[in-house]
């Protein structure tokens, strides 16, 4: 069993205020906004409801893909492509393309031959592609979402989710820098063997700066799906609705609602540190490798409670993991930072204290 120490700072105590979304949302069945950086939802209706999800389906095929496979490969389309149909970018039997265009066909044309291609093309089939989309759904803790096809379509069975989990996947996909960069593509040309493509991506939210990605969804089965991402004012946001007839105005309003009640707070700081009353790391220092920022409300930021714990290690190289700096919000679990220890000789530290004191000053 390891031993740990652990340093509990409050950072003031108030109660939180509920939610309040303008009713305007009211056109979808369900509806989820949540903050990337910690995953916690800060508006959400139904949003555990597990529904037909369409098109937005391609956000996992494309993570596994982008996971499993090499984007430069060159592939030759065959007649995996054959039992598609709906939208797609018209790719031919014998064309030649890489991976990475085919995934900027499936992303910004939602393309479903695109997708059987991938399938085929990463796992040999699209059963066994299908395999791997629900192992990462369960690695995800997606535990309302089922996976049939690689491409949305009802048939032989429909895609289903809820908009929790895809928002969960979402912000898990948007860590990859190579998925960052082809959802927030307007435009993306492919020269091929046989033709040369002009794909426009087919999310009018991407007219909006603060827009970063999102994928668009549509059938008669499902209704309208729609997942998007946004950067504002420091805050890293997913909007997932599903079944909504005005889904383009749903997240506007949604973000909206971030823009107007949320504020980015710097939480963490990467400044050195040391900890007032530690006896057994005397001679080390600590620090945390990134400034965290995190959306509250502004009566929240009153609210939060720092916990430090500290593995009791025996031997330490500098530099070395030794324990956590957990945020919570009241009780629940925000976010934490790893924690690195290095000798404090000739290191210049703030004690916690002071640190507390940097965050309500910034």
């Amino acid at each position: 069993m390891k031993k740990c120490l652990f340093f509990i700072i409050v950072l003031l105590l108030s109660l939180p205020i509920s939610a309040s979304v303008s009713a305007s949302t009211s056109s979808a069945s369900s509806y989820v906004l949540m903050d990337m950086t910690t995953g916690r939802v800060l508006a959400s209706k139904n949003m555990n409801s597990k529904k037909l999800i369409a098109s937005i389906t391609k956000i996992m095929s494309s993570i596994v893909a982008i996971e499993r496979g090499n984007l430069d490969e060159l592939i030759t389309v065959d007649d995996s492509i054959s039992k598609a149909y709906g939208s797609g970018i018209y790719i031919e039997v014998g064309e030649e393309i890489t991976l990475r265009d085919l995934l900027y066909g499936l992303m910004l044309r939602s393309g479903n031959d695109a997708a059987s291609m991938i399938a085929s093309h990463i796992a040999g089939s699209e059963e066994k592609f299908v395999e791997l989309m629900n192992e990462k759904a369960k690695e995800l803790g997606m535990k309302n979402t089922t996976f049939y096809n690689a491409s949305g379509l009802p048939t032989p069975h429909g895609n289903y989710s809820s908009c929790y989990d895809m928002a969960l996947l979402t912000r898990y996909a948007m860590k990859n820098p190579e998925y960052q960069e082809i959802v927030k593509t307007k435009k993306h040309q492919v020269v091929t063997n046989k033709k040369t493509y002009i794909w426009n991506n087919k999310n009018k939210l991407l007219r909006y700066d603060y827009i970063t990605g999102g994928k668009t969804g549509y059938t008669e089965e499902s209704g309208r799906t729609l997942v998007s991402t946004a950067s504002i004012d420091g805050m890293n946001l997913v909007v997932v609705t599903i079944r909504d007839s005005d889904d383009w105005n749903t997240h506007l309003e949604l973000y909206k609602y971030a823009k107007d009640n949320y504020f980015s707070y710097k939480v963490l700081n990467k400044n050195k540190f040391t900890l007032l009353g530690d006896t057994y790391y005397q001679d080390a220092t600590f620090y945390i490798k990134n400034n965290v920022y995190l959306p509250l409300k502004k009566d929240e930021k009153r609210n939060l409670i720092s916990h430090i714990i500290l593995e009791k290690k025996e031997n330490y190289q500098d530099n070395e993991k030794v324990g956590k700096n957990q945020i919570y919000l009241g009780d629940t679990l925000l976010y934490e930072e790893d924690i690195y220890i290095i000798n404090k000789k000739n290191v210049t530290s703030k004690n916690i204290f002071t640190r507390i004191k940097d965050w309500f000053n910034d």
